[in-house]
């Protein structure tokens, strides 16, 4: 199910999808301050989401539920699907926008970059990875508040930025230059993607239509 934007000026989108494997609901501002409400069930996730939301000014609101007892695949792929087609929904016609930005973020002893073009085009590309994060987990075992944790499997990175910006219409490349730490390598490309589609959604003063010579995104 959909929400369409009001037909005001802000950029605000709201889906929702339930399959057998989980129930997905997001709402995005575009517009917003970073404001952010995340339960997914897979707690390194919610860190990541509210840490997208917070360095992108995004308002996002997400609610998940899914088959975690399984593994935290389903929940994680499915709200990357369903958070792409709200921010792609709340952009609308793109008129006025940057369309094309990039981000550098240093975390600690680790570099990522991500490059984006809100082209109506889907395309990813996904570079740089240590090959540790293959096989590396994020949480997960009984930590002291005798609460089971869901562990985050870090080889779903590349698969959650595409499932983003495929269903989003939006050409993203991401890469790590380097680094070391399954942690700080995945919350650098979190953080350089939020960044970067950030500053491509801001107005361009300088541009009062679409940034196409097409006419169209």
């Amino acid at each position: 199910m959909t929400t369409p934007s009001n037909g005001t000026s802000e950029r605000i989108a709201k889906i929702e999808r339930t399959t057998r494997e989980s129930s997905i609901s997001v709402e995005i501002n575009l517009d917003g301050t970073g404001q952010t409400s995340i339960s997914t069930g897979v707690a390194f996730y919610d860190h990541m989401l509210t840490a997208f939301g917070q360095h992108g000014s995004f308002d996002l609101t997400v609610r998940a539920e899914g088959d975690v007892e399984i593994e935290s695949h389903h929940t994680v792929e499915d709200t990357a699907i369903v958070l792409g087609q709200a921010f792609g929904q709340a952009l609308g016609d793109k008129r006025g926008i940057r369309r094309f930005a990039d981000a550098w973020i240093p975390m600690d002893e680790t570099l990522a970059q991500a490059v984006v073009d809100v082209s109506g085009r889907p395309y990813f590309v996904h570079v740089g990875e240590p090959d540790h994060l293959l096989t590396a987990a994020i949480g997960g075992g009984t930590p002291a508040n005798g609460k089971p944790s869901v562990p985050y499997n870090t080889v779903i990175n590349r698969h959650v930025f595409e499932s983003f910006a495929l269903n989003a219409r939006i050409a993203l490349h991401v890469r790590v230059l380097y680094g070391r730490d399954q942690h700080h390598i995945t919350e650098a490309e979190y953080k350089a993607v939020a960044r970067a589609l950030r500053a491509a959604v801001e107005p361009d003063p300088r541009v009062s239509g679409i940034p196409s010579t097409k006419g169209s995104l």
